[in-house]
């Protein structure tokens, strides 16, 4: 029976230094991507595109939002001297335009949203493909986008930048 245990125990140690072998050949990588839609050149250029792009509306949605506040105090004061009429009158007018610029905000909020997710879109398939052409020409096993934790040593973050930053 002794010899049946230092043969299964020799067995046990030979399939447990096999595993050990083998999850040493495991080549496993690890992107942040929070950090790739943040660094990389393409990432920035959206950025700056997005702002070019809604800059002149929401200048003139926060200057109708100044004009508006200046209206309603100059309402507030003057309101004890108007009569009833024309502050009534002049309450509507407030109202109204206030509901104005609360639905131009939203619009212009909706509108950003909708391109910000466009071109959030475009740099998450051209960081996928990079990831993929990294995973295929160095023989990746496993890349990962979410981890609770991982080290430099699997992190690939730099390496899906530069590549992105090298594309035209």
């Amino acid at each position: 029976m002794s010899k049946l245990l230092k043969t299964v125990a020799m067995a046990a140690l030979v399939c447990a230094s096999a595993v050990a072998v083998q999850a040493q050949e495991l080549k496993i990588g690890y992107v942040n991507s929070e950090v790739v839609m943040r660094e990389a050149n393409m990432a920035k250029a959206a950025q700056l595109k997005l702002e070019t792009e809604f800059s002149k509306r929401e200048k003139e949605f926060k200057d109708q939002e100044a004009k508006l506040r200046a209206a309603a105090e100059k309402l507030e004061k003057e309101a004890p001297t108007l009569s009833e009429g024309e502050r009534n009158r002049r309450q509507r007018d407030v109202i109204d335009r206030d509901r104005e610029l609360q639905r131009k905000g939203r619009e212009l909020r909706e509108d950003l949203n909708q391109r910000k997710n466009e071109e959030l879109g475009a740099l998450v398939e051209r960081a996928n493909r990079v990831i993929k052409q990294i995973f295929d020409a160095e023989k990746y096993d496993l890349i990962v986008q979410e981890a609770i934790m991982a080290s430099n040593r699997v992190d690939i973050t730099k390496k899906v930048i530069d590549a992105l930053n090298a594309q035209k």
